[in-house]
């Protein structure tokens, strides 16, 4: 009797407790993931981050703050990855992780990259862990960029602009590659 019983009970918990084991699918995401890479030799970069919309709204100046320092997207901030040095601005920046945030102004950006990474917005942005600071001017576009976009503009073999997109505004990083 007492194997029946404990037979009846494994198959009862294994019948129904199945589903508190499983994993539920992620919920998806209101404002989408991307990503943006480029490879020179063995020297790969990549830019993970969020792509929100404009969706009618007044994007620099009030939705994103002049003066305030902005994640450079929506949820996580913006992360840099790069697996060798490169020169950025002139400036070299060591191979790593990063978190890349801007600082927005009517004309330019103060763009930061920091050593702290896997933060969510700017929220707990500390400027003790910022490896560069460079200035970037803010251009006009004739075309309204709908979505944020980061891309890379190769200009040379060795080189590329880094630039971000969003609104009728664009600001732009120039790269360049060390020696393979």
């Amino acid at each position: 009797m007492k194997s029946a019983l404990r037979l009846f009970s494994l198959i009862i918990i294994l019948s129904t407790g199945h589903e508190c084991l499983a994993q539920q699918p992620l919920p998806p995401r209101s404002i989408p993931l991307d990503m943006e890479s480029i490879r020179w030799y063995d020297t790969y970069m990549k830019i993970t981050y969020s792509r929100p919309h404009k969706n009618g709204r007044k994007i620099f100046g009030d939705l994103v703050p002049y003066g305030e320092v902005w994640q450079i997207g929506a949820n996580e901030s913006t992360e840099v990855m790069v697996t060798k040095d490169i020169l950025v601005g002139g400036d070299t920046l060591a191979a790593g992780a990063y978190t890349m945030l801007a600082i927005p102004e009517a004309s330019q950006w103060t763009m930061i990259l920091n050593s702290e990474v896997g933060q969510w917005g700017s929220y707990k942005y500390n400027p003790e862990f910022d490896v560069m600071r460079l200035i970037a001017t803010v251009k006009t576009t004739e075309e309204t960029w709908e979505p944020l976009t980061i891309r890379f503009d190769k200009k040379s073999v060795s080189e590329t602009t880094l630039t971000i997109l969003w609104d009728n505004s664009s600001v732009s990083l120039p790269i360049a590659f060390l020696d393979h």
